[in-house]
């Protein structure tokens, strides 16, 4: 999963990137000001805004206005040392999926985030059923055929990317902008992204499942259970 952090306090920016990538494994980008918030929102997609409200350049709350006037369908948690209730419902009204005042424990924030996941991705169900596979999204368990799946944390993420988008092609650069942006600058090459599809494929066919992975050349995959 990508998340976005915009929050001009460097500390704390840094601290929510590190617990989420260590503890969830989710790919994160930081912006310190509105301008460059906004900036990656348009250049990139991502699953969940971590925002700010008080930034040194503009108040949170208007890109909040402007996610809304795009129809850019994303989950936003309001995060702000202004805990009162009228900046609670200005926000929600705006369309925020959540708020929580500072100063907050990450390992609450992180329960947000994936609370938010779950429900945008698949409306709140407890089992993701896929023919043969299974997922218990809470307990973070793959199965096929009731067989439990050991899966590394990429490859758990990438499997709940392609059932939150299946029968639709997913491109091999918008795979690179969720879970590789910072290794692809460093090498340049889409070999991340063949190892780890290619060990996920493995590990489901291994356990008597399809390859419902299903390559579309020249472009990138698509789960589907049709040839």
């Amino acid at each position: 999963m990508k998340i976005l952090i915009i929050e001009d306090e460097d500390k704390l920016a840094q601290s929510i990137f590190d617990y989420l990538k260590k503890e969830e494994n989710m790919t994160c980008d930081m912006a310190g000001t509105y301008k460059e918030g906004l900036i990656k929102i348009e250049q990139f997609e991502y699953d969940c805004i971590i925002l700010d409200i008080s930034l040194p350049d503009g108040n949170g709350l208007n890109i909040l206005n402007w996610l809304k006037e795009e129809k850019i369908n994303t989950g936003v948690i309001v995060i702000s040392a202004k805990n009162t209730t009228e900046n609670k419902i200005e926000g929600l009204n705006l369309g925020a999926d959540d708020y929580i005042a500072k100063p907050f424990h990450l390992s609450e924030l992180n329960a947000r985030v994936k609370s938010i996941l779950r429900r945008r991705n698949f409306y709140g169900e407890t089992t993701l059923t896929f023919d043969e596979i299974k997922i218990i999204p809470l307990e973070h368990q793959v199965f096929v055929n009731d067989s439990l799946l050991n899966l590394t944390p990429k490859e758990y993420n990438l499997l709940i990317y392609f059932m939150s988008n299946k029968n639709r092609v997913i491109t091999k650069e918008s795979l690179i902008s969720h879970f590789w942006e910072n290794d692809f600058e460093q090498t340049a090459s889409y070999d991340l992204i063949y190892t780890h599809i290619k060990n996920l494929r493995h590990k489901i066919i291994e356990k008597g499942g399809k390859d419902y992975i299903r390559t579309v050349y020249g472009i990138g995959y698509k789960l589907s259970s049709l040839q």
